[in-house]
């Protein structure tokens, strides 16, 4: 205790005996330095600034207007479930010293504490706090410690606890400097408008700012960012620079790169509307929705996807479709009235595709001749129906990773390699206009950030993050990508929070995620590139009973708003805003039908 007051009362001391014996006034002046020195380091403690420099579990915090101790603004911590609603943020000290941690308080339990110090973390805390109330708490720095991170937190079950006025007194850690200058700037693919970039992350930078022919062209937080508005068949030169808070490097070297001539970038459906709205159409079977004729789809569906083609067994290959039985589905139409309504719905512009797969149908392509009969019996489905292309609907186990396979970028793994040829040679076979779109689950694409198949000492999961090589292997070839966000466990966004599906935040950290591109299993040196927003999709169950996770429309419409035009964000910040978001895709028409349209009827509101 005696260590933790000594540096306060030590100033007083050396000022009262210069004053009293000295008069010289040198020791004094040294004296005030020193206690200048200590200032409040803690960013935007008042959060005037939203929650700018918090990161808040779970998105648990959120900034109010009213109770406030002090400003505009305090920070609303609301536990729940298994979450204690707790917000910090990582400081910069210098080691070896002494630090005080204070924050006015109220509502339920509520935690102040530091942690990392590289002494005795400490903590403190109120079980009750009716009006205002003021914690205070103290350290001292290691002699290695650099960083220490300050946080809040509420208990779980408990109400919601409000903070404000926080501060950390002591003295800053070293000046920052500039980052170095970023390494490695590539052009990841090219359409006749964009171009999209990559390169190495930068050690201490906070962000990056890309420009085009030696202007400014956008910030971004992440390694990767898709230039867009550009004129076909036209080169142009882009460089970035590293950023933090002491400024900017110097520009990297210049890459060049050619947009091409006309088309969208890979991938047929180019000439969907801006703004799609893709859904699942229940052809093969019934359950509790009933069944919908093809000629009854309303024509607020751009793109309908046929479910579903299943193989004749897991492993050969073979994909067969056909109309659900009259037994099951009274009310189907014949074949040759199936066929008639598809070649209906193209003639008005839309895309109908067959979808393989489903939670019934695995699919394991693990030999070359699984590969081949899979190309030929789709063909054959395609061709007899006359569809657009195919939705890669794989779920359960029909995609994992083999021990040892760790770079999505080069797989080994035969069911993998496999897929990415036979989908490869089915777009050789039908060019240019041929459909690809994907459905999987997030377990599948967005666990990859934090786990990539078995993981370099085996162990876990090998389905983790298994779609991250299709999809970079085909991503030219790709139309949309529509992960399904619902079905879902807890997943860890890019602000390493873990977000739970059924509300707006769920689809606004996922989508980020494609549209920023992250890391693969915190690899830093693999790294998966953004998608194109018009590659993105949004996917989700059109009512409660079409499976967990339903969204509301309001909170679908917050998520929107969020990703198209940066507002109603809450709590997540997103790496960039994306106008030509593509839409949304729900699972399904049928159930869409069985909810009185709400879904489409909301999608068609909100795009107009």
């Amino acid at each position: 205790m005696e260590r933790t007051r000594r540096p306060a009362l030590y100033p007083r001391l050396v000022a009262a005996l210069a004053a009293a014996v000295l008069t010289a006034g040198g020791l004094v002046a040294a004296a005030q330095t020193a206690r200048a020195a200590d200032a409040d380091i803690a960013r935007n403690g008042g959060f005037e600034s939203g929650l700018t420099g918090w990161s808040c579990t779970a998105g648990s915090g959120s900034v109010v207007t009213t109770p406030v101790h002090g400003g505009s603004g305090a920070l609303k911590g609301t536990p729940a479930g298994n979450d204690n609603a707790k917000c910090s943020q990582t400081v910069t000290v210098r080691p070896d010293s002494a630090y005080t941690l204070s924050s006015w308080v109220r509502g339920g339990y509520v935690y102040l504490g530091a942690s990392g110090t590289g002494t005795t973390d400490v903590s403190t805390w109120t079980q009750s706090a009716p009006d205002w109330q003021k914690l205070t708490t103290s350290f001292r720095t290691g002699p290695g410690t650099t960083s220490v991170t300050i946080y809040t937190h509420g208990w779980y079950g408990t109400p919601a606890y409000y903070a404000d006025d926080l501060t950390l007194v002591g003295p800053g850690g070293a000046p920052e400097q500039p980052p170095a200058v970023p390494t490695g700037l590539k052009a990841d693919s090219v359409t006749s408008t964009s171009v999209a970039l990559s390169w190495a992350p930068v050690t201490g930078a906070t962000g990056y700012t890309v420009y085009r022919g030696g202007a400014k062209a956008l910030d971004v937080s992440g390694t990767s960012a898709t230039v867009t508005g550009l004129s076909p068949a036209t080169a142009y030169s882009f460089q970035v620079a590293a950023t933090n808070a002491a400024g900017a490097s110097t520009l990297s070297p210049a890459v060049t790169a050619t947009t091409s001539a006309s088309g969208g970038g890979g991938g047929g459906g180019t000439d969907l509307p801006a703004h799609a709205l893709v859904g699942y159409l229940h052809s093969s079977f019934a359950n509790g929705s009933g069944y919908t004729r093809m000629a009854d789809v309303p024509a607020s569906w751009d793109v309908i996807n046929l479910a579903f083609g299943e193989p004749t067994s897991v492993t050969s290959g073979d994909i067969r479709f056909s109309l659900c039985p009259a037994a099951e589905c009274p009310n189907v139409e014949s074949a040759a009235e199936f066929k008639a309504a598809i070649k209906a719905k193209q003639a008005a512009g839309k895309k109908v595709l067959i979808s393989i797969g489903g939670a019934n149908g695995q699919v394991q392509l693990s030999t070359t001749a699984a590969r081949d009969t899979f190309v030929s019996s789709v063909s054959k489905i395609i061709d007899e129906y006359g569809l657009d292309g195919l939705d890669i609907d794989f779920e359960g186990h029909s995609l994992s990773l083999n021990t040892g396979d760790t770079d999505f970028r080069n797989p080994t793994t035969p069911v993998v390699v496999n897929l990415i040829s036979a989908i490869k040679t089915l777009k050789a076979k039908y060019g240019a206009d041929f459909v690809l779109t994907m459905a999987p689950e997030t377990f599948f694409v967005q666990l990859g950030y934090q786990y990539y198949g078995s993981g370099p000492w085996g162990g876990q999961d090998p389905r983790a993050g298994s779609y991250l090589p299709v999809i970079h292997a085909l991503r030219d070839d790709l139309t949309l990508l529509h992960v399904q966000d619902y079905n879902s466990g807890p997943i860890m966004g890019l602000d390493n929070q873990y977000h739970s599906m059924g509300g707006a935040d769920f689809h606004i950290a996922m989508t980020d995620m494609l549209l920023t591109g992250f890391p693969v299993a915190g690899d830093t040196t693999k790294v998966f590139p953004a998608l194109r927003p018009d590659q993105v999709a949004i996917g989700l169950p059109a009512s409660t009973q079409a499976g967990n996770g339903h969204t509301p429309p309001a909170e679908v419409n917050k998520a929107l708003n969020c990703l198209t035009k940066k507002s109603d964000c809450g709590s997540y910040q997103t790496h960039g805003t994306w106008p030509a978001l593509r839409g949304l895709m729900t699972w399904s028409i049928n159930w869409d039908r069985f909810n009185q349209w709400e879904f489409s009827r909301n999608f068609d509101a909100y795009f107009g």
